[in-house]
């Protein structure tokens, strides 16, 4: 894959420090509590999660022996820095600003400038530092990957929409399905292809669709093309085209009804969302708003390393 270098100053602050030793005890504390999830199959996760592991506003995450710390705060603490630094390890850092979405920052270690392999549960997905604001998988869709690897099946198509990398897509081929990986993004369309390939996969033999989800969903009805499993996990606020806007809290109901039409007879969707201003139970009453009564909808749970702020909203979908 293309990559991208960039070099940044990283500046950092005493202000607002802990004692070194708490800030220590608790990065360790945390990790140690994660140790049992990483093995051969899975070396990409979160490390320290926010209030959850008892600092607000700081999230850690490896990629492969990589760390990526974020924070809320455009200065770091001495001590979280320190702590980094004694850590050895190569050490990104990325500001969470609602506002400006740029790369992660080098803060210390060997610097990683090329493209490299993580895996999540036995999967090989492509990992960038230098390719945006997101790195390549959304970490905190663990366990939904892992669900939709269960549920398809040999022969199945599903279908993958806000693709993004195409991470549930390399999911459900692996079990042998057959994808269709959708996204506005040909870059990111590129590099769903390359994610397959790190798990030979031939992309050949799967399919790729440039372009807005709403538009490709009608076109599917037309055509009469149908999916036994269809993955739905939209930006909270997006504009078509046309200038059409669509949000999370008042337009999903739309967004699943259409890939309703688009179901096989006993077919599931899931359903997903980071908008943190809804509760599950409203997620819940919005995205099955236009569904049969029937519908059987089973809220799923976060991955257990994130005790913090549970913003992730996700159901499991089954139509009759």
């Amino acid at each position: 894959m293309a990559t991208l270098q960039a070099r940044h100053k990283v500046t950092t602050s005493p202000r607002k420090s802990e004692p070194a030793t708490t800030v220590h005890k608790l990065f360790t504390t945390a990790i140690d509590k994660r140790q049992h999830l990483l093995d051969e199959d899975t070396n990409a996760l979160r490390l320290f999660d926010g209030i959850g592991d008892g600092m607000p506003d700081v999230f850690l995450e490896t990629f492969a022996g990589r760390w990526l710390i974020a924070t809320r705060d455009s200065r770091m603490s001495r001590d979280v820095k320190d702590f980094l630094e004694e850590s050895a390890k190569t050490v990104y850092w990325k500001r969470l600003d609602d506002h400006q979405k740029e790369d992660p920052k080098h803060l210390c270690g060997p610097e990683q400038n090329e493209t490299f392999l993580a895996r999540e549960s036995g999967l090989n997905y492509h990992i960038s530092f230098q390719s945006g604001y997101s790195q390549g998988i959304f970490l905190d869709q663990r366990e939904n990957r892992k669900r939709v690897r269960e549920f398809s099946q040999p022969g199945q198509r599903i279908l993958n929409t806000f693709a993004y990398t195409g991470a549930f897509s390399v999911a459900a081929a692996a079990a042998g399905a057959t994808t269709t990986t959708l996204d506005l993004s040909q870059p990111y369309l590129d590099w769903a292809k390359d994610n397959l390939s790190a798990n030979g996969i031939d992309p050949s033999e799967h399919y790729f669709c440039k372009g807005d989800t709403f538009h490709w969903l009608k076109r599917f009805a037309r055509q009469g093309r149908t999916f036994h499993g269809i993955i739905l996990d939209p930006p909270t606020f997006s504009r078509d085209d046309k200038g059409k806007v669509f949000r999370v809290e008042r337009d999903y109901h739309r967004l699943a009804e259409l890939a309703a039409s688009c179901l096989e007879p006993g077919g599931w969707i899931l359903a997903s969302t980071n908008i943190r201003k809804m509760t599950l139970q409203e997620f819940i009453q919005e995205a099955s708003r236009r569904l049969p009564k029937n519908a059987q909808i089973t809220p799923l749970h976060m991955p257990e390393e994130y005790p913090g702020e549970q913003y992730l909203k996700s159901l499991w979908i089954t139509l009759p």
